[in-house]
């Protein structure tokens, strides 16, 4: 190795010594600190491995994100459930809360939405448990940002030390230096060994920025799983939130369905035995439901005539577009079609037909108009005792209130009058061959009783 020395003076044969190259302090001097400090050797990561630990702490923060998305998209999901839920739960309630559709009906649709908010209370429990697993992991990130902040700062220092011992040997003489060696051969090795600790030092420098570097993306993971932590804990306290409602709107509609029973019962009840009473006397009652079948059928040849005026004067349309609603909220009685109670007329192949849907109600509870058309009738049947309202929606289509009151409430419309949906038109009476305040609804479609539930939106 060529070393760059000082001429010397010429030697006792008055040769001079070759020209040496100069060894400047500054460079020197950095390579000597090593000595100088003393103890402050540092083991420094192979270059490998300060790559696998930045892209151990990328692949983290890879998974957390992972984990986080996951969660996400599973109370993205839930959010749609509940949402979807807790329609179907106001809609039960909804429905209770008016016409009692078909109890039935009403009764397993509560146990399937008994058995999602289960499913729902479940999700959220399970929500919750990786929330915390994942407040755990971002102790974790965090103790091991603290690790690594740790060992940088320590780098650092160790660095720093060198820095400022380099400077201060900077300022000591190459000849001082020379000259406190024993041997000259001394200072050939010195210099060798700080050169082989100025390689350390550069090491050292690289495994610092290596190490800034993985700290900087373990501050970002951080960060970021800090944030979006908090923000999945708000999300899940929101879904519990929700969970709770529906657990309480679920316990009212199971409440308001049983007390919906028991009306309906105690309903049930005092018609059948009104039925019984009169079912005690066979032959009054044939001869009672043969004036009632005589009786409707002259009411509806009544109301076809009254519907064909209409139409020929150009007061209703020849064809309704549109559905019908219920005209009525309360307890379902006694649905369209055959029937087991012996006290409606028979039609075609039932010996017991209903032509209509009864719903019962408190006296003079309001009935309203179920679609928009045409008063054709309002008032008592010339042909028996019940007080009706007949509209007609369009040539084909008409609907029937019967059983309306005719003393303290009677009819507010009269023929030939135009109502809209929803307009009130009577109030629930007990006129006619009745057991109990409530209205019989019919629709008819050219003459012909149909289902009104056909008609409903």
């Amino acid at each position: 190795m060529h070393l760059p020395m000082r001429r010397s003076a010429p030697d006792r044969r008055g040769w001079s010594t070759p020209p040496k190259p100069l060894f400047g302090r500054r460079a020197f001097s950095l390579l000597l600190m090593v000595a100088l400090c003393g103890g402050l050797f540092v083991s420094v990561t192979p270059r490998n491995a300060s790559a696998d630990a930045l892209s151990d702490a990328y692949a983290k923060q890879a998974a957390l994100q992972k984990l986080i998305n996951a969660q996400k998209a599973q109370i993205s999901a839930l959010n749609a459930r509940q949402a979807v839920l807790s329609s179907r739960i106001s809609s039960t309630k909804a429905t209770l809360g008016a016409v009692v559709s078909n109890m039935n009906a009403v009764k397993a649709d509560i146990v399937s939405m008994t058995v999602q908010v289960a499913d729902a209370q479940a999700s959220v429990d399970s929500l919750d448990t990786e929330v915390a697993q994942l407040g755990q992991q971002l102790l974790d990130v965090q103790a091991e940002q603290r690790t690594k902040q740790d060992e940088l700062a320590a780098r650092k220092a160790i660095l720093a030390s060198r820095i400022r011992t380099a400077y201060d040997t900077d300022r000591t003489s190459l000849l001082e230096t020379i000259l406190s060696s024993a041997d000259f051969t001394d200072v050939i090795s010195e210099v060798g060994y700080q050169l082989d600790f100025a390689g350390q030092d550069k090491a050292l420098a690289e495994q610092i920025v290596a190490d800034q570097n993985v700290l900087t993306v373990i501050q970002a993971t951080v960060a970021s799983t800090r944030d979006q932590t908090d923000q999945l804990r708000a999300l899940a306290a929101g879904e519990q939130a929700v969970l709770a409602k529906q657990l309480a709107d679920l316990a009212a509609a199971k409440a308001q369905l049983a007390d919906l029973e028991a009306q309906t019962a105690a309903i049930l009840s005092s018609q059948q035995a009104a039925y019984q009473a009169a079912a005690a006397n066979k032959a009054k009652l044939a001869a009672t439901l043969a004036a009632e079948a005589k009786a409707e059928a002259q009411v509806e040849a009544l109301i076809r005539k009254l519907v064909l005026a209409a139409l020929a004067q150009g007061g209703i349309p020849s064809q309704y577009s549109g559905s019908l609603h219920w005209p009525l909220n309360g307890v379902i009685t006694q649905e369209f079609g055959c029937t087991g109670f012996w006290a409606e007329p028979p039609l075609g192949s039932c010996a017991h037909f209903h032509r209509g849907i009864d719903i019962a109600n408190k006296m003079y509870t309001a009935i309203h108009a179920a679609g928009p058309g045409k008063v054709i009738f309002s008032g008592k049947s010339p042909y028996d005792t019940a007080w009706i309202v007949v509209i007609a929606h369009s040539k084909h289509l008409v609907s029937w209130y019967y059983h309306v009151d005719n003393y303290t409430h009677p009819p507010i419309v009269h023929a030939g009058q135009y109502v809209a949906t929803g307009q009130t038109i009577a109030y629930v009476g007990m006129t006619g061959n009745t057991t109990g305040p409530h209205l019989h609804w019919g629709v008819q479609v050219d003459n012909v009783w149909l289902n009104p539930r056909l008609f409903l939106p």
